[in-house]
Protein backbone atom coordinates (compact mmCIF):
# COMPACT_ATOMS: atom_id res chain seq x y z
CA UNK A 1 0.00 0.00 0.00
CA UNK A 2 1.22 3.33 -1.02
CA UNK A 3 1.55 6.34 1.20
CA UNK A 4 -1.14 8.28 -0.43
CA UNK A 5 -3.65 4.96 -0.01
CA UNK A 6 -2.60 4.79 3.52
CA UNK A 7 -3.31 8.91 3.54
CA UNK A 8 -6.15 9.66 2.34
CA UNK A 9 -8.62 7.71 3.99
CA UNK A 10 -7.42 9.43 7.27
CA UNK A 11 -8.47 12.00 5.97
CA UNK A 12 -11.42 11.94 4.93
CA UNK A 13 -12.01 10.58 8.56
CA UNK A 14 -10.79 13.45 10.06
CA UNK A 15 -13.10 15.53 7.51
CA UNK A 16 -16.29 13.31 8.10
CA UNK A 17 -16.45 13.75 11.37
CA UNK A 18 -15.39 17.63 11.52
CA UNK A 19 -18.84 17.73 9.37
CA UNK A 20 -20.82 15.37 11.09
CA UNK A 21 -19.80 17.52 14.26
CA UNK A 22 -20.73 20.33 13.30
CA UNK A 23 -16.58 21.87 13.13
CA UNK A 24 -16.52 20.72 16.85
CA UNK A 25 -12.34 20.14 16.30
CA UNK A 26 -12.10 23.77 15.06
CA UNK A 27 -14.39 25.74 17.50
CA UNK A 28 -13.78 23.98 20.80
CA UNK A 29 -10.64 26.45 21.21
CA UNK A 30 -12.80 29.39 21.05
CA UNK A 31 -16.00 28.68 22.62
CA UNK A 32 -14.11 27.36 25.70
CA UNK A 33 -13.13 31.03 26.30
CA UNK A 34 -16.27 32.26 26.29
CA UNK A 35 -17.46 29.94 28.02
CA UNK A 36 -14.99 30.63 30.75
CA UNK A 37 -16.01 34.32 30.18
CA UNK A 38 -19.20 34.33 31.15
CA UNK A 39 -18.47 32.24 33.96
CA UNK A 40 -15.84 34.46 36.07
CA UNK A 41 -18.42 37.29 34.99
CA UNK A 42 -21.41 35.59 36.46
CA UNK A 43 -19.07 34.85 39.43
CA UNK A 44 -17.49 38.55 40.31
CA UNK A 45 -21.55 39.54 40.09
CA UNK A 46 -22.65 36.51 42.52
CA UNK A 47 -19.57 38.13 44.75
CA UNK A 48 -19.70 41.60 44.70
CA UNK A 49 -23.49 41.64 44.35
CA UNK A 50 -24.44 42.26 47.79
CA UNK A 51 -21.86 43.90 48.51
CA UNK A 52 -22.15 46.74 45.68
CA UNK A 53 -25.84 46.75 46.68
CA UNK A 54 -25.01 47.39 50.13
CA UNK A 55 -22.62 49.79 49.56
CA UNK A 56 -25.33 51.95 46.43
CA UNK A 57 -28.59 51.84 49.08
CA UNK A 58 -26.17 53.27 52.50
CA UNK A 59 -23.32 55.27 50.95
CA UNK A 60 -24.48 56.57 47.65
CA UNK A 61 -28.10 56.52 47.61
CA UNK A 62 -27.66 59.11 51.04
CA UNK A 63 -25.16 61.07 49.74
CA UNK A 64 -27.41 61.73 46.21
CA UNK A 65 -30.49 62.91 48.74
CA UNK A 66 -28.72 64.40 50.63
CA UNK A 67 -27.19 67.08 47.08
CA UNK A 68 -30.78 66.98 46.23
CA UNK A 69 -31.83 68.49 49.44
CA UNK A 70 -29.37 70.51 49.86
CA UNK A 71 -30.99 72.75 47.49
CA UNK A 72 -33.94 73.59 48.98
CA UNK A 73 -34.97 75.10 52.82
CA UNK A 74 -36.75 71.99 53.59
CA UNK A 75 -38.19 70.88 57.11
CA UNK A 76 -37.65 67.78 57.14
CA UNK A 77 -41.53 67.14 56.86
CA UNK A 78 -43.46 66.79 53.72
CA UNK A 79 -41.74 67.04 50.15
CA UNK A 80 -39.48 69.14 49.52
CA UNK A 81 -41.28 72.19 47.66
CA UNK A 82 -38.90 75.71 48.35
CA UNK A 83 -36.20 75.46 45.83
CA UNK A 84 -33.36 77.89 46.81
CA UNK A 85 -30.47 76.45 44.87
CA UNK A 86 -26.95 77.50 46.10
CA UNK A 87 -28.06 79.56 48.85
CA UNK A 88 -27.59 77.13 51.58
CA UNK A 89 -23.79 76.33 50.09
CA UNK A 90 -23.01 80.07 50.03
CA UNK A 91 -24.43 80.95 53.71
CA UNK A 92 -22.25 78.24 54.47
CA UNK A 93 -19.47 79.11 52.81
CA UNK A 94 -19.61 82.88 54.55
CA UNK A 95 -20.93 81.36 58.05
CA UNK A 96 -18.14 82.65 60.43
CA UNK A 97 -19.38 79.62 62.50
CA UNK A 98 -18.63 77.09 59.86
CA UNK A 99 -14.95 78.52 59.09
CA UNK A 100 -14.37 78.34 63.04
CA UNK A 101 -15.21 74.54 62.60
CA UNK A 102 -13.26 74.27 59.47
CA UNK A 103 -10.09 75.52 61.16
CA UNK A 104 -10.76 73.07 64.17
CA UNK A 105 -11.03 70.17 61.91
CA UNK A 106 -7.71 71.41 60.59
CA UNK A 107 -5.70 71.45 63.81
CA UNK A 108 -6.83 68.41 64.91
CA UNK A 109 -5.80 67.22 61.82
CA UNK A 110 -2.45 68.38 62.17
CA UNK A 111 -2.47 67.61 66.15
CA UNK A 112 -3.08 63.80 65.83
CA UNK A 113 -0.44 63.33 63.20
CA UNK A 114 1.81 65.42 65.34
CA UNK A 115 1.37 63.77 69.04
CA UNK A 116 -0.40 60.45 68.05
CA UNK A 117 2.31 59.44 65.54
CA UNK A 118 5.27 59.72 67.41
CA UNK A 119 4.07 57.96 70.46
CA UNK A 120 2.63 55.22 68.52
CA UNK A 121 6.17 54.25 66.64
CA UNK A 122 7.36 54.72 70.60
CA UNK A 123 4.92 52.27 72.12
CA UNK A 124 4.97 49.94 69.28
CA UNK A 125 9.19 49.70 69.53
CA UNK A 126 8.57 48.63 73.05
CA UNK A 127 6.31 46.55 72.69
CA UNK A 128 7.93 44.57 69.95
CA UNK A 129 10.86 43.67 72.30
CA UNK A 130 10.31 40.74 74.41
CA UNK A 131 9.24 41.60 77.91
CA UNK A 132 7.52 40.30 80.58
CA UNK A 133 3.74 41.12 80.40
CA UNK A 134 3.88 42.12 76.77
CA UNK A 135 0.39 40.87 75.66
CA UNK A 136 -1.30 42.27 78.67
CA UNK A 137 0.45 46.08 77.74
CA UNK A 138 -0.64 45.46 74.31
CA UNK A 139 -4.32 44.85 75.73
CA UNK A 140 -4.57 47.10 77.78
CA UNK A 141 -3.12 50.46 75.40
CA UNK A 142 -5.93 48.78 72.94
CA UNK A 143 -8.59 48.75 75.17
CA UNK A 144 -9.66 52.37 75.08
CA UNK A 145 -10.23 51.67 71.03
CA UNK A 146 -13.25 49.79 71.52
CA UNK A 147 -15.05 51.63 74.54
CA UNK A 148 -18.00 53.30 73.14
CA UNK A 149 -17.64 56.40 72.63
CA UNK A 150 -20.59 57.28 74.48
CA UNK A 151 -19.04 55.85 77.20
CA UNK A 152 -15.53 57.46 76.68
CA UNK A 153 -17.54 60.60 76.64
CA UNK A 154 -19.35 60.42 79.64
CA UNK A 155 -16.74 59.33 81.83
CA UNK A 156 -14.39 62.13 80.33
CA UNK A 157 -16.47 64.99 80.89
CA UNK A 158 -17.36 63.88 84.75
CA UNK A 159 -13.79 63.63 85.50
CA UNK A 160 -13.05 66.84 83.69
CA UNK A 161 -15.74 69.22 84.60
CA UNK A 162 -14.67 71.69 87.43
CA UNK A 163 -16.20 69.52 90.08
CA UNK A 164 -14.74 66.71 88.80
CA UNK A 165 -12.67 64.16 90.12
CA UNK A 166 -9.04 65.33 88.22
CA UNK A 167 -9.67 68.49 90.21
CA UNK A 168 -10.55 66.96 92.77
CA UNK A 169 -7.41 65.03 92.80
CA UNK A 170 -5.38 68.40 92.11
CA UNK A 171 -6.23 70.09 95.22
CA UNK A 172 -6.17 66.55 97.47
CA UNK A 173 -2.23 66.36 96.93
CA UNK A 174 -1.87 69.96 96.79
CA UNK A 175 -1.75 71.11 93.55
CA UNK A 176 -4.79 73.17 93.78
CA UNK A 177 -3.35 75.88 91.68
CA UNK A 178 -2.63 73.62 88.42
CA UNK A 179 -6.99 73.49 88.32
CA UNK A 180 -8.83 74.39 85.34
CA UNK A 181 -11.66 74.54 83.45
CA UNK A 182 -10.88 71.79 81.18
CA UNK A 183 -13.89 72.04 78.97
CA UNK A 184 -15.03 75.35 78.81
CA UNK A 185 -11.38 77.57 78.94
CA UNK A 186 -10.80 78.35 74.98
CA UNK A 187 -7.20 78.21 75.82
CA UNK A 188 -7.41 75.10 77.07
CA UNK A 189 -10.33 73.13 75.57
CA UNK A 190 -8.97 72.21 72.57
CA UNK A 191 -5.69 70.29 74.03
CA UNK A 192 -8.48 68.79 76.43
CA UNK A 193 -10.06 67.39 73.39
CA UNK A 194 -6.47 66.01 71.45
CA UNK A 195 -5.38 64.17 74.98
CA UNK A 196 -9.00 62.28 74.77
CA UNK A 197 -8.22 61.94 71.43
CA UNK A 198 -4.89 60.71 71.92
CA UNK A 199 -6.15 58.39 74.70
CA UNK A 200 -9.08 56.69 72.86
CA UNK A 201 -7.32 56.08 69.49
CA UNK A 202 -3.42 55.91 70.30
CA UNK A 203 -4.09 52.07 70.38
CA UNK A 204 -5.09 51.77 67.44
CA UNK A 205 -2.26 53.41 65.57
CA UNK A 206 0.01 50.93 67.74
CA UNK A 207 -1.29 47.89 66.69
CA UNK A 208 -0.74 48.80 63.21
CA UNK A 209 3.08 49.84 63.72
CA UNK A 210 3.15 46.02 65.29
CA UNK A 211 1.51 44.75 62.58
CA UNK A 212 4.18 46.77 60.47
CA UNK A 213 7.05 45.90 62.48
CA UNK A 214 6.32 42.10 61.94
CA UNK A 215 7.04 42.56 58.69
CA UNK A 216 10.21 43.45 58.86
CA UNK A 217 12.94 40.60 58.15
CA UNK A 218 14.96 40.05 60.86
CA UNK A 219 17.97 39.41 59.30
CA UNK A 220 18.42 43.49 58.32
CA UNK A 221 18.82 43.82 61.91
CA UNK A 222 21.44 41.95 62.64
CA UNK A 223 23.55 42.31 59.77
CA UNK A 224 23.00 46.07 60.80
CA UNK A 225 24.59 45.18 64.04
CA UNK A 226 26.95 42.64 62.78
CA UNK A 227 28.34 46.30 60.67
CA UNK A 228 28.17 48.26 63.39
CA UNK A 229 24.78 50.25 63.60
CA UNK A 230 23.64 51.22 66.77
CA UNK A 231 20.12 50.96 67.75
CA UNK A 232 19.28 54.22 66.95
CA UNK A 233 20.85 54.23 63.65
CA UNK A 234 18.96 50.52 62.82
CA UNK A 235 15.80 52.45 63.76
CA UNK A 236 16.23 55.87 61.51
CA UNK A 237 17.99 53.65 58.57
CA UNK A 238 16.01 50.35 58.33
CA UNK A 239 12.94 50.73 60.65
CA UNK A 240 10.96 53.15 60.01
CA UNK A 241 11.69 53.57 56.53
CA UNK A 242 10.12 49.95 56.35
CA UNK A 243 7.27 51.42 58.28
CA UNK A 244 6.60 54.02 55.57
CA UNK A 245 3.30 52.11 53.92
CA UNK A 246 1.81 51.53 57.35
CA UNK A 247 2.11 55.11 58.62
CA UNK A 248 1.34 56.39 55.31
CA UNK A 249 -2.11 54.09 55.77
CA UNK A 250 -2.53 55.28 59.02
CA UNK A 251 -2.23 59.04 58.83
CA UNK A 252 -4.75 58.72 55.56
CA UNK A 253 -7.30 56.92 58.20
CA UNK A 254 -6.46 59.55 60.99
CA UNK A 255 -6.80 62.44 58.48
CA UNK A 256 -10.39 61.18 57.70
CA UNK A 257 -11.27 60.33 60.85
CA UNK A 258 -10.67 64.00 62.35
CA UNK A 259 -12.37 65.55 59.29
CA UNK A 260 -15.44 63.62 60.43
CA UNK A 261 -15.09 63.65 64.22
CA UNK A 262 -18.25 64.82 65.65
CA UNK A 263 -19.35 62.35 69.04
CA UNK A 264 -16.87 62.93 71.03
CA UNK A 265 -17.13 66.27 71.21
CA UNK A 266 -21.10 66.60 70.91
CA UNK A 267 -21.29 64.43 74.19
CA UNK A 268 -18.34 66.32 76.30
CA UNK A 269 -19.00 69.51 74.98
CA UNK A 270 -22.76 69.85 73.93
CA UNK A 271 -24.07 71.63 70.79
CA UNK A 272 -23.87 74.93 72.67
CA UNK A 273 -20.61 74.86 74.76
CA UNK A 274 -18.49 73.12 71.74
CA UNK A 275 -18.73 76.65 69.57
CA UNK A 276 -17.54 78.65 72.41
CA UNK A 277 -14.71 76.51 73.76
CA UNK A 278 -13.08 76.19 70.67
CA UNK A 279 -14.25 72.57 69.92
CA UNK A 280 -16.44 73.10 67.43
CA UNK A 281 -16.43 70.64 64.08
CA UNK A 282 -18.11 70.21 61.06
CA UNK A 283 -20.05 67.52 62.07
CA UNK A 284 -21.45 68.83 65.15
CA UNK A 285 -22.07 71.98 63.21
CA UNK A 286 -24.37 70.39 60.60
CA UNK A 287 -26.57 68.78 63.32
CA UNK A 288 -26.47 71.40 65.40
CA UNK A 289 -27.50 73.96 62.25
CA UNK A 290 -29.40 71.29 60.39
CA UNK A 291 -31.46 68.32 62.81
CA UNK A 292 -31.12 70.61 65.43
CA UNK A 293 -32.69 73.77 64.44
CA UNK A 294 -35.22 71.74 62.04
CA UNK A 295 -33.74 72.82 58.59
CA UNK A 296 -32.72 69.38 57.17
CA UNK A 297 -32.06 71.29 53.83
CA UNK A 298 -29.29 73.44 55.35
CA UNK A 299 -28.21 70.48 57.30
CA UNK A 300 -28.35 68.27 54.08
CA UNK A 301 -26.35 70.68 52.26
CA UNK A 302 -23.68 70.95 54.99
CA UNK A 303 -23.08 67.27 54.90
CA UNK A 304 -22.59 67.46 51.48
CA UNK A 305 -20.09 70.42 51.89
CA UNK A 306 -18.23 67.46 54.36
CA UNK A 307 -18.09 65.06 52.32
CA UNK A 308 -16.83 66.73 48.72
CA UNK A 309 -14.12 68.28 51.49
CA UNK A 310 -12.99 64.28 52.96
CA UNK A 311 -13.44 63.24 49.25
CA UNK A 312 -10.86 66.05 47.69
CA UNK A 313 -8.65 65.44 50.78
CA UNK A 314 -8.51 61.75 50.47
CA UNK A 315 -7.97 62.06 46.29
CA UNK A 316 -5.21 64.46 47.08
CA UNK A 317 -3.74 62.13 49.64
CA UNK A 318 -4.13 59.07 47.11
CA UNK A 319 -2.73 60.70 44.17
CA UNK A 320 0.60 62.34 46.13
CA UNK A 321 0.95 59.94 48.90
CA UNK A 322 -0.32 56.94 48.69
CA UNK A 323 0.44 56.80 44.91
CA UNK A 324 3.76 54.88 44.97
CA UNK A 325 1.91 51.95 47.84
CA UNK A 326 -1.31 51.60 45.71
CA UNK A 327 1.41 51.40 42.00
CA UNK A 328 3.25 48.67 44.20
CA UNK A 329 0.48 46.36 45.12
CA UNK A 330 -1.10 46.43 41.80
CA UNK A 331 1.87 45.96 40.40
CA UNK A 332 2.81 42.90 42.67
CA UNK A 333 -0.95 41.37 41.88
CA UNK A 334 -0.16 41.55 38.13
CA UNK A 335 3.14 39.74 38.12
Amino acid sequence: MSVSERTYPVTDAVVSVTEEGGGASASSPSRRPRHRSWRTRAEIGILIGPALIVFLAFVIFPVVMAAYYGFFSWSGFGPATDFVGLNNYIVILSDPAFQAALWHNAIIVVLSLVIQGPIAIGLALLLNRKMRGQSAIRVLIFVPYVIAEVVVGTGWSLMLATNGALNDFLEKVGLGALTQDWLSNPDLAIWTLMGIITWKYIGFAVILMLAGLQGIPEELYEAAAIDGASYWQIQRSITLPLLGPTLRIWAFLSIIGSLQLFDLVYIIWGQYVASTAGTSTMATYMVVTGRNAGSFGYGSAVAVVIFLISLAVALIYQRFVLRRDTEGAVTGGAN
